[in-house]
């Protein structure tokens, strides 16, 4: 019965519709009363073909950036460039629109499962887990899982894999363009670290201004470009490089110049 028809990973297309529009018309006044979001470029949202699409953005909450970024996503979609007003985008929403997430923070209550249901594409992290530097191999399901989404719709990823500010960008990300040549779209958020708590569910304060940008797609020769060149790529995309953080936060960037130089007088030494 098309009532009961699923996506790719068998969830149900009419409950996920729906989970989508209560949720929408449930967050929307954190972006548009409450707090308000300022958005720039959505409009090059409407110009991306319907599958293979990989956005790439910086990390503050673990779902209300997410959130967001459905809202606009759907807002661009239904004629609203750069606005949320009037929340009637959310009736209709792209339904093949997918996030990768730590399957950990997916499980952790039943909220983060109705989240996911909604398009988590849960992968294990390989570096840590409950709180614990780890070092485990990749699994080929996650990958693959990965490479499903991008051949149904677009995927929303966040290279660093935390929500601190100026952490390395993960190698994944960029063997995973190598593979599946997506269009890679840069967003660059600021404001819901100060907004919501690190869950992103609560509200923290009042009164912020959020922003998101939406760069054009990156130039990428999927063929020719190392891993390194597109991990470095990637930084100055989302604005997370640490030549950033030397403008942005001039002390924290020194601390960690300061930290390197010692490293760099100890192997002189020996």
């Amino acid at each position: 019965m098309k009532l009961f028809k699923r996506n790719t990973f068998g969830h149900i297309l009419f409950i996920k519709r729906w989970l989508i529009r209560i949720l929408g018309v449930i967050s929307h006044g954190r972006y548009h009363r409450f707090n308000e979001l300022q958005i720039e470029g959505s409009e090059i949202i409407r110009d991306l073909p319907d599958t293979n699409v990989l956005f790439i953005s910086n990390h503050q909450t673990y779902f209300a950036d997410v959130a967001a970024m459905l809202h606009v996503f759907n807002a661009a979609l239904h004629e609203r460039v750069d606005n949320l007003k009037n929340v009637g985008y959310i009736w209709n929403p792209k339904l093949n629109i997918y996030y990768v997430a730590a399957v950990e923070t997916m499980k952790s209550g039943i909220l983060p499962k109705i989240f996911a249901y909604v398009g988590s594409v849960s992968v294990e992290r390989t570096w840590r887990s409950q709180g614990k530097d780890i070092n485990r191999q990749v699994k080929m399901s996650d990958i693959s899982n990965i490479g499903k989404a991008l051949a149904d719709g677009w995927l929303i990823t966040f290279p660093q894999g935390t929500t601190t500010p100026f952490k390395p960008i993960r190698k994944g990300t960029a063997h995973i363009i190598k593979k599946y040549k997506p269009i890679v779209v840069p967003i660059v958020i600021d404001g819901f670290r100060r907004s919501f708590d690190k869950k992103g569910l609560l509200i923290k304060k009042r009164g912020i201004l959020q922003s998101m940008q939406i760069k054009k797609p990156l130039d990428i020769d999927y063929e020719n470009e190392s891993i390194d060149e597109i991990v470095k790529k990637i930084e100055f995309a989302i604005e997370q490089h640490p030549s950033f953080l030397k403008v942005e936060k001039p002390e924290e960037y020194q601390k960690q110049e300061d930290a390197l130089n010692k490293k760099r007088k100890f192997w002189d030494i020996y």
